[in-house]
Order: structure tokens, then sequence, then C-alpha cells
């Protein structure tokens, strides 16, 4: 009588996995790393802040800007760019330039600045030629409630932060995509409402036009919260890491919220106007003081992140109806 051999299984492939003894040191080993990259990408830009291709202007004859060019290089070789102009002061108002240097036939100087395009640029030059008996002029001055710019730029944080949480809730709380999409929107006018009102009205922070500028927050909060939604709805977690990634990790740092894009290193204070943070400070500054001179760009740059989110849903929504079709 014939007998089968029993038949051995291999045993299955198993990832190997730190020991359970070891689990936490790996955990904390991990963080400790992560930790530390990110304390250096967000430390970078402000420890390396310096003039890079800074414009400014001069009304007066080609030699006066050379001896301004000549002066400027003297204190941060590269540091400006520096155009002869007529109306100096118009260049400020249309954001053609941070400060205006206006010479007197008495061969003193008068340096314009608009503190309102850029608190840090207009206070390291006062810094820089008050001392040596140069007038400052503020021509677009801050408001006179936050003379820093520290409430403004302070307060688009909190709003990357909870447009990400709004977009997380949208994905785990609402089902379908167009529930999403509805949830999007609503959140997005309200948000900008809602943090117009308390800069404007409540911390008297933000000049113009109230509705304008409630246009460009919900703008910025559709920006945000569309793109983490959309990669979420697509991918789920490992999207909400991606979006995370990009707009908070790589956007705030670059943003160049508390300075200029051109106080960073180049080119990461231009790379960083292509996120959702360093668009929106940007295209608010435009909207609120400067009557929106320069900004069309951050405003075709946040509408872009936005259709995106949008695109990223619809994408969502034609994989489940595929999958639907296919069970």
């Amino acid at each position: 009588m014939l007998t089968e051999a029993p038949v051995t299984l291999a045993p299955k492939h198993e990832t190997r996995r730190p020991p359970d003894k070891l689990r936490p040191i790996a955990v904390a080993a991990a963080i400790v790393v992560l930790q530390a990259l990110l304390v250096a990408f967000f430390a970078w830009p402000a420890l390396k802040m310096a003039p890079h291709d800074l414009p400014v202007v001069v009304a007066g004859p080609p030699a006066a800007v050379a001896q301004v060019q000549g002066r400027l290089d003297q204190l941060r070789p590269g540091g400006f760019e520096v155009t002869g102009v007529t109306d100096a002061d118009q260049a400020l108002r249309d954001r053609d330039a941070y400060a205006a240097f206006i010479p007197s036939p008495d061969g003193s100087m008068t340096v314009h600045v608009a503190s309102a395009a850029s608190p840090t640029v207009a206070g390291l030059l006062t810094q820089q030629f008050a001392g040596s008996g140069v007038k400052v002029v503020d021509v677009v001055p801050v408001d006179a409630d936050d003379p820093r710019g520290a409430g403004l730029a302070s307060a688009f944080l909190p709003m990357l932060i909870t447009a990400i949480i709004a977009a997380v809730l949208l994905w785990q709380a609402v089902r379908s995509i167009a529930g999403r999409l509805v949830g999007l929107i609503l959140f997005a006018a309200l948000a900008g409402l809602a943090e117009a009102a308390v800069l404007q009205y409540f911390f008297h922070a933000l000049p113009g036009t109230y509705l304008a500028n409630a246009a460009v927050l919900g703008l910025v909060a559709a920006a945000i919260s569309g793109v983490v939604l959309g990669l979420a709805s697509l991918l789920g977690r490992s999207g909400i890491a991606l979006a995370v990634l990009g707009v908070f990790v790589i956007g705030n740092p670059l943003s160049a919220i508390n300075a200029a894009p051109e106080l960073l290193p180049q080119p990461w204070g231009a790379i960083g106007q292509y996120f959702p943070p360093g668009a929106g400070m940007t295209l608010l500054r435009s909207v609120a003081y400067f009557d929106g001179a320069h900004a069309a760009t951050t405003a075709l740059t946040l509408g872009a992140w936005a259709v995106a989110g949008v695109l990223l849903l619809g994408m969502a929504l034609v994989r489940a109806r595929v999958r639907g079709a296919s069970r």
C-alpha cells in the first residue's frame, strides 16, 4: 500500500521587522532624524537671509544710477538690481522695486521704501542708511496697527494648518466626491470671509477692500485644501503625506512670508512663490496695499493649485466608477 509523503509548505516570505524590544528605539531614532531635517530646512532660509538681486530704482541720470550701484555693491556685491526711472514713487506703488534712491542737487540722498511690500526689507534699508544721515521715507507703509507686519504674517500659518485639517476631515467624514467638492467650496468661502474679518475689523492689521481681501484668502484656502483633499481622495493617507510635504514642509519655509523672495537664496526664493503660502502672501499684499499691482501671476498660481485639487477629485471619481463597473 502506497502512502503519500507529507507535504511541507515553504514558509511565506515575511518582511523583516525590528524585534519588539528594538522598535521603540527605531521609532524614536526615525522621528529624531525627521525632526533634525525639518529644523534645518525651516531655519536655513532665515539664517541665509540677505539681498539677492533685490530690485531698487534710482530717480536720476545714469551717473546717479552708477553711483548708487557702486555704493550698494560695496554693501552687498550682487545683492541689488539697480534701475534708473523717472518716477521713483510710482515704481514702488507698482511693486517694481522695494526701494527708491533719490539724489538731491546738493549731493545728499533720500531713500524711499515701501514697508507694505516687505517690512523686513524696509527695516534693513532703514537701519543701513538712516545712521549715515540719509533720510528714509516710507511711501507705502504697513497698517499702523501692525507696524512690523508681524500680525499679517503670523495669521498665515494657522490658516495653512486649518486648511490641511479641513481637507483631512472632509476626506474622512464625507464619502461622496461631489459632497467633498461642495464642502471644499463652502470651507474656502467661509474661511476667506472669516480670516479677512478678523484681520481687518478685529485686529485692524489689513487695509483695503474687505471682499477683495476675503477673495484672496478664500483662494489660498481653496488652493491648499483642494490639493490635500484631491490627493487624499485619490491616494489615501499617502496622498495626504505627499500634499503636506509639498504645501507645508517645502512651501512654508520658502514662502518668504516674513521677508521677501529676493532675501532668500536663489532660486529657492523664486520657487517658493509657486507654492500656496508664498503666492498667497504676495497676492494679499498686492491687493490690500498696492491696488492689485503684479497680482496676476500669484493669482494664476493659486488658481492652478485649486484647479489641480478639483481635477484630482475628478480622477478619484472616475477611478471609483471604473472599479464599481468592474465588480
